[in-house]
Formats: structure tokens, sequence, C-alpha cells
């Protein structure tokens, strides 16, 4: 399938494509699956799960009422407070988000985290199903400390913060309401999900570039923050 070698190469080569105007969402989770195959066999190992489209805002503009879902790896790992090479992307943008371990199929523990999207294809445009092929613009994460589950992380502010600049703001509740509404839909999607998997809810803002040397770091009140240097 040419669409997953052009996908692969534009990962590996940290260089756009075209879009590619697949057909429909079976095809596109098809050649997703493929990319993922092809990650694993150079020696990622899988880590998890993460959610797009969790926004009801994101939902109606694109014109689909259900989320999607793409897989994280452990090499797109970055440690809370590392950096990370910008080498490696192509026009990397950040979001906060929440994050939740997985445990016997259910949340064990969650946390704040940061997530860097970085569309393959030029312009950082797309359809549904090719951003869906394109592992959703999964390119890296960044997980906070692990905290016991509140009972009030449905609706709990979060700040995106650049250089000690707060760029954003928002809530939880951004994520399809409650944050684990996703990991439940997330759940159903997947089939099983796995003991120590990461699961990414969904941003609780809308995304902003990526510099290289900036400090960016999410906050979400009462779980405390995660952090990233660009290089």
């Amino acid at each position: 399938m040419s669409s997953v070698a052009d996908l692969d190469a534009a990962l590996l080569g940290a260089k756009a494509i075209p879009q590619l105007n697949l057909g429909d969402v079976q095809t596109a989770y098809e050649v997703q699956a493929e990319l993922l195959a092809r990650r694993i066999e150079r020696g990622e190992r899988l880590a998890g799960v993460k959610m797009g489209l969790t926004s009801k805002a994101k939902m109606a503009q694109v014109g689909v009422d259900q989320v999607i879902r793409g897989w994280l790896t452990d090499a797109m790992r970055v440690p809370d407070g590392g950096s990370v090479s910008l080498d490696r992307f192509i026009h990397p943008r950040i979001e906060p988000e929440v994050a939740f371990l997985v445990r016997d199929g259910a949340i064990a523990a969650v946390a704040p985290a940061l997530e860097i999207i970085d569309s393959r294809y030029a312009d950082f445009k797309f359809t549904l199903p090719d951003v869906i092929a394109d592992n959703c613009s999964a390119a890296a994460y960044v997980i906070g400390p692990w905290s016991a589950m509140p009972s009030n992380v449905d609706n709990v502010g979060v700040l995106l913060e650049v250089d000690g600049a707060v760029v954003q703001v928002g809530s939880t509740a951004a994520i399809l309401g409650d944050p684990r509404r996703a990991f439940d839909q997330g759940a159903t999607m997947v089939g099983e999900l796995m003991d120590g998997w990461v699961f990414l809810a969904g941003a609780a803002t809308a995304a902003v570039p990526l510099s290289p040397g900036s400090f960016v770091r999410a906050v979400v009140e009462g779980l405390g923050s995660a952090s990233v240097r660009a290089a």
C-alpha cells in the first residue's frame, strides 16, 4: 500500500507529504495498523493509546460525532522536565492533556501530560481518514507525576505555559465533558487495554506551535504539572 510507505517515509525523514485523500475510515485504520507494525518491527514497543477529536467543537469542525484513536510507543515518550529535539518533527505543535494509567482494564492513576502533535501532511491539513491513517498526528508525549484519581477530574482548570507565560487556559471539561468518557470510548474502540499502558484522553486547550528553545509546561489543577524543553 503506497500510502503506508509514503507516511512511513514522512515520519522517518521528517518531511511533509501531500494529502492522501483516503476514501474511508476503515481503510484509514488499516493504514494506521500497518504503520504501527512497521514501527514495532524496527524495535519500538506499544505503550498506550491516544484519543483525538475529544472536543465537541473539533467534532463539529470536521463533521463527525465520534472520537478517533491512535497509538503511543515507548520511542515517543519524553521524560518529564526533559528535552526533545525538534529535528525529528515537521511542524510540531504542543497541547496540555490528561493521562490515565491502565491497570486491569481500568483507570489506576491520573497525571498531567503534554502531547506533541505533528501532522505528516503539508500545511497541517488533512481529511478525517487521512489524519486517522497518520496515527492521529501523534508524535511525542510527556507524562507528569501519577496520583490517585480525584473525584472532580471532570471540570478542573488547565493552563499551558510557554517560557513562563500562560498561552492557553482551559478545563478538563473540554474533553467530552469528562476525560473519563474518553477512556471509556477508547476502551471500547481498542477492545483490550493492557496493564501499564498510558492513555491520553485528549487536549484540554488548543495546540500551539512548538519552537526551538522554548520551555513548555502544562498545569492541571490538583494534579500538578508536566514540562518539556524544545531543543
